[in-house]
């Protein structure tokens, strides 16, 4: 080994000399050896540069939020992700804070309230609310007149229309109004306890309401987010509340299964007895509800409108797109359970589920009888084809 380097050493050294003798251009220049020769003509290898020691300063440095200054590659991409993040979390927060507060106000700028009706009146117009679910139970009004939901039943008077489950295609400007004579007629004691106290009080002009509907809620009922459909009735939307107090929200978003609000836009207490009128965005640019949360006592209203002259309906000569008899019942409609809103229920949307029969189960048998249980099984599953029913078999 101390051979070979020595020799290398000798070699390596001689080949110095032999190249300074042969290249006078490296001796007159001031070069005595290869190595320095070579250094010279590649300083960038060894000499440090200033915008280099500039960007390893700005990589070591910590990228602070808001720095606007260059440097690796690391370090921009790191800067990038965090202003990006600083800045969608400002303007969810602050811009999107603002925009909430902006449609607040004008869904508070585009709603009347008025307290018109007194306990008394309020009294007497329940107990006719009342005489309604009774005239339903008995079965004494057309069909599309009474439509029933899980803790909730509408009353329709007037004028009747296809709505959520009701619709073969679903989606806004998809309602129609039912054909003339297939809901039954407004009430006379709505006429006189209800509309013309309206009249009276400057709330709707005379002979403005040709629609009435009554909403009849049981606790943890609810309604989802809406808008009335522009295209069946005129604005304003005149409601009036009885029974119990409430709140009627803007701006939530339903989510189901289980069931969720978001927070809303802002929240209306709506008093026993008093009148509530919609009109400009609350009325079309901005969803309304009801939450389940907002019923704790049976609450009825009353929805008082108009519809267009140019409203869509019904062929007449033609069924309702999805007719499904409504001969559901419900016994002590007035004396809910109060803990009803905290069970588990099936919301208005899913009532097209549950007005279906329940599909028939073969029932358990013993092991002596497991030949004629299947059967049976595979008979009643070739009379019909259309039902799909596990079979357990053991």
């Amino acid at each position: 080994m101390r051979v070979c380097l020595a020799a290398s050493t000798s070699l390596f050294s001689s080949l110095s000399l032999e190249t300074s003798f042969h290249c006078p251009d490296m001796a007159s220049s001031g070069y005595s050896d290869l190595r320095e020769k070579l250094k010279s003509m590649t300083p960038h290898r060894d000499e440090p540069n200033d915008d280099d020691d500039a960007n390893k300063q700005q990589q070591q440095r910590p990228v602070e939020a808001g720095e606007g200054g260059g440097g690796g590659r690391r370090g921009r991409k790191r800067k990038h992700r965090r202003s990006d993040s600083d800045d969608n979390g400002h303007s969810d927060d602050s811009g999107g804070g603002e925009s909430r507060e902006q449609e607040a106000r004008r869904v508070k700028g585009s709603v009347q309230q008025k307290s018109i009706f007194s306990p008394e009146e309020c009294r007497l117009i329940e107990d006719k609310i009342d005489e309604v679910v009774g005239n339903a139970e008995a079965g004494l009004y057309r069909e599309h007149t009474v439509d029933r939901a899980p803790l909730r039943n509408k009353y329709f008077f007037g004028e009747g229309y296809t709505y959520g489950a009701q619709l073969e295609k679903r989606g806004p400007g998809q309602e129609r109004l039912y054909s003339k004579g297939q809901v039954d007629d407004i009430p006379p004691w709505v006429h006189e306890l209800v509309i013309k106290r309206l009249v009276s009080s400057g709330v709707v002009p005379e002979g403005f309401v040709n629609s009435a509907v009554i909403n009849d809620y049981q606790p943890g009922g609810c309604i989802v987010s809406h808008v009335d459909p522009l295209h069946i009735f005129a604005r304003p939307i005149v409601s009036v509340s009885f029974f119990s107090d409430s709140a009627l929200c803007f701006g939530c978003r339903f989510q189901f299964k289980p069931i969720r609000v978001s927070e809303p836009v802002y929240v209306l207490p709506v008093k026993r007895g008093s009148v509530t009128v919609l009109s400009g965005y609350a009325a079309d640019d901005i969803t309304h509800c009801i939450r389940p949360q907002d019923i704790k006592q049976r609450r009825a209203v009353i929805i008082l409108r108009k519809t267009r002259p140019d409203a869509p309906r019904l062929d007449s000569d033609s069924p309702p797109e999805r007719p499904v008899p409504l001969k559901a019942k419900r016994s002590s409609h007035r004396r809910a359970d109060p803990n009803a809103a905290h069970r588990p229920r099936v919301l208005e949307m899913d009532k097209e589920e549950n007005r279906r029969s329940s599909q028939w189960r073969p029932p358990r048998h013993s092991s002596e009888n497991y030949r004629r249980s299947s059967h049976e099984s595979d008979k009643w599953r070739r009379e019909s084809p259309r039902r799909k029913v596990k079979i357990r078999r053991h």
